[in-house]
């Protein structure tokens, strides 16, 4: 099967889409199809490592640098297949994200690669234009819903999620199936009248993310006095609100530990006193902090599936999540972790207060939180995805005939 996935973000970003559309395309490989990655061109400036390694929060602390992004042409040729990119420009007030550009690249690559089925991977600016494309074309397409872009526009402008909504509902509309990672994006979806959703969820890493890798040296690093060690791990960014660990930063014995970058760091290293910012980190790295924690803290309110979350439990950590979006699904309450009201200081900080206190709870939520995801590796999550192609190419073999 020839297969063009058009992506909004793809690696080196550092993101949910980003790593979807990687994931997708290495297994597409790996069962023997040939796909094509359509994705914006990051300046290379990104691509040549601006973004300097974060700076240790205190003496205590020494990790290695953040490693530096790779060139695009590195970046690329250790992509699993052809990644065709187009011109975008960074959005404004938070250049981590890039905007693709008008461009005929994406219609004549279609073409070129003779594609069976288009994959819009969080489609909204330049996954408009892959699905106007795959029309013309008469390509079958699927669309993966990935991001709420209507509580980003809620939280950035106060307002414009109606029209987020509009734009939203037009592109999966034109889809023949839309893929939703969790239970509520489905129910969203629905209620914003997009036809023809499914259910998706996302895959983990259970042989990178392990318990095993839990590092005492790292810990004592972390932690030299031996505190509980709380993290979050994603974007620093407005629609996170990690400004609510600010109460966790307060409570006796215990160390805040930030792992990501993003527009709102500055102000995060206000709020958040006392917490070890280790800026971005990826790889087997990342999977080793992860296994460092005893507990980890995700704030964000607007996760349509939340990996980072899963990743946590791959790892045989206790969650604290807001019962809102992803985490619903990917938490269960009072057996991997605590739900708590989204948007809801005194919650989390209660939710931990209480794991800190109960060292065997810790444990237990930790050991069922693995056994969970050790099924939902990205190789079972990825033939759910062929099965999908599978049922639009018969659907639309049965239209034509």
């Amino acid at each position: 099967m020839r297969v063009v996935i058009v992506t909004e973000s793809f690696p080196p970003d550092v993101n949910g889409v980003a790593h979807c559309a990687l994931q997708t395309a290495r297994h597409l490989v790996a069962r023997g199809h040939d796909p094509l990655v359509i994705a914006p061109a990051s300046s290379s400036a990104a691509f040549a490592g601006a973004e300097p390694p974060s700076p240790s929060p205190s003496p205590a602390v020494s990790l290695s640098p953040s490693p530096r992004t790779a060139s695009p042409r590195t970046a690329d040729s250790d992509a699993p297949c052809p990644v065709v990119r187009v011109p975008s420009l960074p959005l404004p007030g938070y250049p981590q994200v890039r905007v693709a550009l008008p461009s005929r690249r994406v219609a004549a690559t279609l073409a070129a690669h003779r594609a069976d089925l288009v994959h819009l991977a969080g489609p909204f600016v330049l996954g408009v234009r892959g699905m106007a494309a795959a029309a013309r074309l008469g390509i079958p397409a699927v669309a993966v819903y990935q991001t709420d872009l209507a509580g980003y526009a809620r939280t950035y402008m106060g307002a414009g999620e109606a029209a987020a909504w509009r734009r939203l509902r037009a592109v999966h509309s034109a889809a023949d199936r839309t893929l939703a990672p969790s239970s509520a994006a489905v129910k969203d979806l629905e209620e914003h009248r997009v036809p023809r959703v499914r259910l998706w969820p996302r895959g983990v890493d259970t042989v990178r993310f392990r318990p095993e890798l839990r590092d005492d040296a790292l810990r004592r690093r972390l932690a030299p006095n031996g505190e509980l060690i709380v993290g979050y791990v994603g974007r620093l960014a407005a629609e996170k609100h990690v400004e609510l660990l600010s109460g966790v930063c307060g409570l006796p014995g215990v160390r805040v530990v930030i792992v990501g970058d993003g527009p709102s760091e500055p102000s995060l290293r206000t709020t958040l006193p006392g917490a070890v910012f280790l800026g971005r980190r990826t790889g087997d790295e990342l999977a080793r902090i992860f296994a460092s924690f005893d507990v980890f803290a995700h704030t964000g309110p607007y996760e349509t599936f939340c990996q980072t979350v899963q990743e946590a439990m791959a790892s045989g950590v206790p969650v604290v999540a807001p019962a809102a979006g992803g985490p619903i699904d990917l938490v269960d309450h009072g057996r991997t972790g605590l739900l708590v009201p989204p948007h809801d200081e005194r919650a989390v900080t209660g939710a931990v207060r209480d794991l800190q206190a109960a060292p065997e709870l810790r444990a237990s939520y930790g050991r069922t939180a693995r056994a969970t995801v050790e099924g939902r590796t990205w190789a079972a999550v990825g033939d759910q995805l062929l099965d999908h192609y599978a049922e639009v190419l018969g659907e639309r073999t049965a239209v034509v005939a």
